[in-house]
């Protein structure tokens, strides 16, 4: 089995606690970083920009993404621009559509032609990979999220379509494709073998990482003691 050093896929941390942002940072292992409106609003985050600039006065070598939360196109062509100008190393995320649904391609285009850096999100089909790819830069660094977990949520293997999105996505050298919303740790051995190039990671998954290639008749025993000690510490009995 592969360890994490032999991995081809990037693995970006996804988060908003500040700590264990700053933690997955330190990693060698840990090439990016991500965060969303959602994930910051349960860390209890109130200023966006006061976290945001925080973050970056130490995350400065790494790309990192952060995302615009404007349901008019207008106004989130200001905030990407804002947030863009805030570091060379930040990727502005974009969602795929706004929530009526309307395409947010145009305003891609708009973002790109700017030069700024995209990272389009809540992507899960492949014809939303296609009208992206259309309107992308071939000159400007981008990614395309795509949330292979949520897919996986519906019952549908993700794994076809991932692997039909890489092969699209070699007609941009630029652009990059990330699996997102892992369920599992076995998620960045997929993403890895297919050749995806990035997948978004939390913090509890990433924890697992010291099971990789951990001896299942250990791993057996020990889940075995587990359910042997937690009893022991209920005082089960049964007269």
């Amino acid at each position: 089995m592969k360890t994490v050093n032999d991995l081809k896929v990037k693995i970006f941390a996804d988060g908003a606690d500040k700590a264990g942002m700053l933690e997955m940072y330190n990693k060698t292992y840990i090439k990016g970083l991500t965060t969303n409106p959602t994930l910051m609003n349960k860390a209890g985050i109130r200023d966006y920009d006061v976290f945001a600039k925080d973050i970056l006065s130490i995350i400065k070598d790494k790309p990192i993404s952060f995302e615009v939360f404007s349901d008019d196109f207008d106004e989130m062509e200001n905030q990407a621009l804002k947030i863009a100008s805030w570091g060379d190393n930040i990727y502005v995320k974009i969602p795929i559509t706004n929530t009526k649904q309307e395409s947010s391609c145009p305003l891609i285009k708009r973002l790109v032609s700017k030069n700024v850096k995209l990272n389009v999100t809540a992507i899960m089909t492949l014809a939303q990979v296609h009208d992206v790819l259309a309107v992308l830069s071939p000159d400007v660094p981008s990614y395309i999220s795509v949330f292979a977990g949520r897919i996986a949520d519906t019952g549908h293997d993700p794994v076809p379509l991932m692997r039909e999105a890489v092969r699209l996505l070699t007609t941009n050298p630029k652009a990059e494709l990330i699996w997102a919303s892992p369920r599992e740790l076995l998620n960045i051995f997929q993403a890895d073998e297919i050749g995806c190039h990035i997948i978004t990671v939390t913090n509890d998954i990433l924890k697992k990482l010291s099971h990789v290639g951990y001896d299942l008749n250990k791993y057996s025993l020990d889940t075995v003691k587990m359910f042997y000690n937690d009893a022991q510490s209920a005082g089960f009995n049964i007269d």
